[in-house]
């Protein structure tokens, strides 16, 4: 029997019960009894979630009087973790799982086998499905998808009967009057003012058993024709142009939304007997609790892609489409929402919508991409945001701290109104230095560069006067892309940057994926879990393990940058022999090039990130072959430390500022000083101005930052006079104040200079 056959049996059972006048007591006790029988299994229980316990409330096998006696909390038990992490258990044998706790007044002892699935309503457990045999087997496939099947209808009658805790009671119970303030994930920086608006109404299934299977298929279809035909509109009427990542976001959107297998699979769960809606939620139901399992963040934001097409068509076979995108925003806007696909997105009014809050949400999911490019801040990762939110609510966005405020306090919107008007005022003046060289007062010219990594940030090296493009990160075309993107691609968005950063020079670091930034289209003994990611298999290690890929990728930049100078620059060298071997692979094909009769590039400029120690220590015999070196002062920081930058009970350990740090730095100035090698430094520390001025301090004249860092740090340039602050930071790191930063900051202060 297939896995729809055995639902639809069991449907078209409970259709029957469900249209009795019996009590519910009753309906679920012969509920318990279909689906055990039809299953071939000697237990059915069903236990359903009663001020805060998973209570059994029927059986078939069990005894009858642990009927409403025994319960189990969420999270305890085999029933409890399945409640707590909506998630499906096949075991041959129960009491090997850690969780497994065995109940006398049950009488299971002679069970074996068990299996169990969570009885959802909105996103959450109300209830858990159990069966269990003598025999220790796993259940079949077929046998699990028909309780899946089983559990969704269960929780329309559930619900109905008004026997399981209600989610909307709980929602409006933890939803609170006054201010509040919300941690998040800073996806998008920026600044924000807005009324709340939720991105979509939740969509109630009212009907969940079909009456009529063809006519639920007919609905579908007519429902994917016209979801693709939105999907095919917006990639058309994009804003930004022909070409870009965002572009290649919705090519991969594009091409799920006409992937054949998620309608297939929508098919089969009408083939079990569910509705048009009730299909299409099953899916989603099945897909969110693959999400929970999915360790790799780029997966998992295609899965939210998936989430999000699954809403859309939901909208669409139901007839509810009042989206906040359709029905218009009114006013200053910030959305609220689950998750949000780059679609939809698009939809929204550009010169309303000021912010993004999700309760989800990574750094590389599609929608903070596209985010990026339309200048719209994102905060992630917001917990509860839609239980803690109420529509129209005022909500003051921090992007770069990270917090959402809720219903502030007149004081605290007055306050955060003044921050938002002296940064408009502020971006003004920095763009009035761009084309300002940035001198010092005492006439040394300091390079400051940007950091880049999207076709979308190339514009900012004209609107900030950037000095050039100091890191272009090339994984990012990577990890937007649904597969390995081809060589031809690759050329193409090099020569873009080429092209577009004209006489200034721009510094190409080699592909740095692996570890944290895994990617799903690479074989998995590449992509291993590290129990460190940043110090796994990742950067130039992978890159030389995987010599395709670094050649494919040498290869593109030579094609692209033909009678230009090309900079290369490798991650992660730990000793020169890397250097070596990947200079390697670049010569290689240079001369295959040569052979081909090629166009070659003029010049080409090798360097390379000093983010491990190690490499400090091996300078003298590094130096002579490199033309320029980059400190990577992320990473570096963490490793120096020992602390994970990402660990927030360590974030005081990870200080940029401290002695430690600037003396390692400042050793590693003095190395380079009279050599034929350019040194700077990359990373988050050259973006901040305390710590600018400390680099400066220790004699650093490059820095590469973020766009929207170029401007404060060209002011902040002009203000200081590098022989006093060496002077000044000489003397504190033989004999280090108490407090480095507050030290700096008072020597800042006492020359009316602002480090804030």
């Amino acid at each position: 029997m297939t896995a729809a056959a055995a639902a639809r049996s069991i449907l078209l059972q409970l259709h029957e019960v469900m249209a009795s006048r019996k009590h519910a007591q009753a309906k679920l006790n012969q509920v318990a009894e279909i689906i055990g029988e039809t299953l071939d299994s000697e237990v059915c229980s069903i236990y359903l979630l009663r001020e805060g316990m998973l209570e059994l409330f029927a059986t078939r096998g069990l005894n009858q009087s642990a009927v409403h006696v025994t319960k189990l909390g969420v999270g305890e038990g085999l029933t409890g973790t399945i409640a707590q992490n909506i998630e499906t258990l096949n075991l041959a044998e129960a009491a090997t799982h850690p969780e497994f706790q065995y109940r006398p007044e049950t009488g299971e002892e002679r069970f074996h086998s068990f299996a169990g699935v969570p009885i959802v309503r909105r996103e959450r457990a109300i209830g858990v499905l159990t069966v269990q045999h003598t025999d220790p087997r796993r259940y079949e496939e077929v046998e699990i998808e028909a309780l899946q099947t089983v559990a969704m209808v269960l929780a329309e009658l559930i619900h109905n009967a008004g026997l399981a805790d209600e989610e909307d009671a709980a929602t409006a119970a933890q939803a609170q009057s006054g201010q509040q303030v919300l941690q998040g994930l800073q996806l998008v920086k920026g600044l924000a003012i807005g009324k709340a608006v939720f991105h979509q109404p939740r969509i109630t299934i009212e009907q969940t058993v079909a009456e009529d299977i063809e006519a639920e298929r007919q609905r579908v279809y007519l429902a994917f024709d016209k979801m693709r035909e939105q999907i095919d509109q917006m990639t058309n009427q994009a804003e930004f142009g022909l070409d870009g990542e965002h572009q290649q976001v919705l090519e991969t959107y594009k091409m799920f939304a006409y992937d054949e297998g998620w309608s297939r699979r929508i098919n089969e769960a009408i083939d079990s007997g569910l509705t048009a809606e009730a299909a299409i939620e099953r899916v989603q139901q099945r897909t969110r609790m693959r999400m929970r399992e999915i360790q790799d963040p780029l997966l998992q934001d295609r899965m939210h892609d998936l989430e999000d097409l699954s809403n859309r068509l939901l909208r669409i076979v139901s007839g509810q489409l009042g989206t906040a995108a359709s029905v218009g925003l009114r006013g200053d806007s910030v959305l609220i929402a689950k998750n949000l696909g780059p679609a939809e997105l698009l939809e929204y009014d550009k010169r309303r919508l000021r912010g993004v809050v999700l309760e989800e949400g990574s750094l590389t999911a599609h929608v903070v991409i596209v985010a990026r490019a339309m200048g719209v801040p994102v905060l992630g990762r917001v917990r509860n945001a839609r239980g803690l939110i109420h529509e129209g609510d005022t909500l003051l966005l921090d992007g770069d701290a990270a917090t959402l405020t809720v219903r502030p306090i007149q004081t605290v919107l007055d306050t955060f109104e003044t921050r938002v008007e002296r940064s408009r005022q502020r971006q003004a003046a920095y763009a009035q230095l761009r084309d300002v060289e940035p001198f010092t007062r005492d006439g040394q010219r300091i390079e400051v560069m940007m950091n880049a990594g999207l076709r979308d940030d190339l514009p900012m090296l004209s609107l900030t006067g950037a000095d050039g493009i100091g890191l272009f990160r090339t994984e990012f075309q990577f990890l937007v892309s649904a597969t390995l993107p081809q060589r031809d691609r690759q050329t193409r968005l090099y020569r873009d940057v080429l092209d577009a950063a004209g006489d200034k020079p721009v510094i190409f670091r080699t592909v740095d994926i692996g570890g944290d930034k895994s990617l799903a289209y690479l074989s998995s003994d590449t992509s291993r879990e590290d129990e460190n990611p940043a110090m796994g298999w990742r950067a130039l290690r992978l890159a030389l393990e995987r010599e395709g890929l670094l050649k494919i990728q040498a290869r593109a930049l030579m094609e692209a940058s033909a009678g230009r100078s090309l900079n290369v620059m490798f991650p992660m060298v730990s000793e020169p022999w890397e250097f070596d071997a990947a200079k390697a692979v670049f010569d290689k094909q240079l001369e295959f090039l040569k052979r081909t009769r090629h166009t070659l590039p003029e010049a080409i400029r090798y360097g390379v990130m000093l983010e491990v120690p190690s490499l400090a220590e091996m300078l003298d015999l590094l130096i002579p072959k490199v033309s320029f070196i980059s400190v990577g002062t992320n990473d570096l920081t963490q490793f120096l430390f020992a602390a994970d930058r990402a660990n927030p009970k360590l974030a005081e350990r990870y200080d940029w500022v401290s002695p430690a740090i600037l003396r390692f730095l400042r050793r590693v100035v003095t190395a380079t000083v009279g050599q034929p090698v350019q040194l700077g430094v990359c990373g988050e520390m050259g973006g901040r101005r305390l710590e600018a001025l400390a680099l400066l301090g220790i004699g650093v004249r490059r820095l590469s930052i973020t766009p929207a860092a170029v401007g404060p740090i060209k002011e902040l340039v002009r203000k200081v006079d590098t022989a006093e602050i060496e002077e000044t930071m000489t003397a504190w790191l033989a004999a280090p104040p108490r407090n480095m930063r507050e030290a700096l900051r008072e020597w800042a202060e006492e020359r009316e200079i602002e480090i804030e």
